[in-house]
Parts: structure tokens; sequence; C-alpha cells
């Protein structure tokens, strides 16, 4: 596996775990933008495309346009170090799943409406309109990272294509950079950067497309919470 080692900006370490925060950096990294919303701050220009850089990206937009369901495996890296891996699913439009392994405990879905940050252990979960979420962008029904994102920045080399997406929002600020292979089109590692200026970067392999999915891997159980506060 040949994964870009993250930027970090931290020299403190933390033990190998998963935390909410990490954990919603990684649902805002698998997608095209960090906005939930939008903040009275303007956003960042667009880049102004060359025509090598715009072909690349209508390259990269027919490639996921014509995948419908996708799985594999990931491998996480936190801001200070941290290591998570797990198993995605992917089924567009509107479905994804992202399930951590031991020691970790948490699970992100998209059931079509919303994203659930569930905790596996405590049967908690935070929610959220899948509309207002960075998923929006990688759920589509058609993406199209020429019109539809903010894309400020396009590198294009001999074997990687790399995507800088900036947008400020009212809950999450910063910037998403997506690595592609220059070849395949396909989606090899994203790096999310916070308002902060933290990094957590994903990395994702032994990918297979147009695979059977079974619907109830992106069920979201809405009444976990409640369940939990009455002690049921």
């Amino acid at each position: 596996m040949d994964f870009r080692s993250p930027r970090t900006r931290s020299s403190q370490s933390k033990p190998d775990r998963i935390t909410r925060r990490s954990s919603l950096a990684l649902m805002a990294a698998a997608a095209a933008a960090l906005v939930l919303g939008v903040s009275g701050a303007p956003s960042p220009a667009r880049a102004a495309l060359n025509d090598k850089q715009r072909a690349t990206l209508e390259k990269i937009n027919e490639y996921f346009n014509s995948i419908r369901t996708m799985a594999g495996d990931f491998v996480q890296f936190g801001p200070n170090g941290e290591r998570a891996e797990g198993q995605f699913y992917l089924s567009r439009p509107g479905k994804i799943r992202f399930h951590y392994k031991p020691p970790a405990r948490i699970d992100i879905i998209a059931d079509g409406k919303s994203v659930s940050v569930k905790d596996r252990k405590l049967q908690t979960q935070d929610i959220w309109p899948l509309s207002k979420t960075p998923l929006r962008f990688l759920l589509s029904n058609k993406i199209d990272l020429t019109s539809d994102a903010n894309v400020t920045s396009v590198s294009v080399e001999p074997d990687l294509v790399t995507v800088i997406i900036t947008e400020d929002g009212t809950f999450v600020q910063g910037k998403l950079t997506l690595i592609f292979d220059a070849q395949t089109q396909e989606l090899k590692q994203w790096t999310v950067t916070d308002e902060q200026g933290l990094d957590t970067s994903v990395a994702i392999y032994n990918v297979k497309t147009d695979v059977a999915m079974n619907d109830k891997m992106f069920v979201i159980d809405y009444l976990a919470n409640t369940r939990q506060k009455s002690g049921r």
C-alpha cells in the first residue's frame, strides 16, 4: 500500500483511538467539501482552470459517475499521529458506511437523508442532515468537480492528481485535499485541514466497484439516543 504520509502540526502524541472530532473529520474527508451551511465570510475564489486541468477533472467526474457502488478498506491518520483502520461501503446516491475496527468503536452511516456518527459501545449517535454535510458531494447522483465544489487548486502530475477544495461554513471551516491516480482517476487518499490547521488523512485500498450491497448496512437507528436516555 502506497500511502502518502499525512502532515501533522502537533508533536504531542495521543493514544491510538478515535474521538468524535476525528470521526467527523473522516466524514468530511470522504467528500468534496467542508461546509455545513454558509457563513458571512466569503469563500475563497475558485481556481481559473486551464484546459489540461479542466479535462482532468472531467475525467474524474466521468469515472465517479460511472460507479454506483464501491467497497474497500481504509486507514485513517489523525492530526497527532493517531491511526485507525476499517472498511467502507458506498452506494450512490446517498448511502455510505465507515466501520472502524477495534479498538475504535465508531460507525459513520449515511442513509440517503441523514448522516450518523455512532458510538457502538454506548449506542449513542450524532445526526446531521446529509444535505448539510460534505458527504453530499461524494454521494450525489451526479458528481461535477468543475462546477459543484469550490476547487481552489488543481495539480496534475504524471502519477497523481491533487485537487484542493476550500470553503467557509458556520460549522466547519478548512480545506479538503483529494489525491487521485492520474491514469485511472481512482481516488487514493484525502486530507482534511480544519479551521485550526490540523490535518486528518485517509487512504483507501483493496477497492472494488459495482459490488452488491445490502441496504441494511445503511440503516440509521433514529431512536438510539432516546432509548439510551430512558435506560431501555
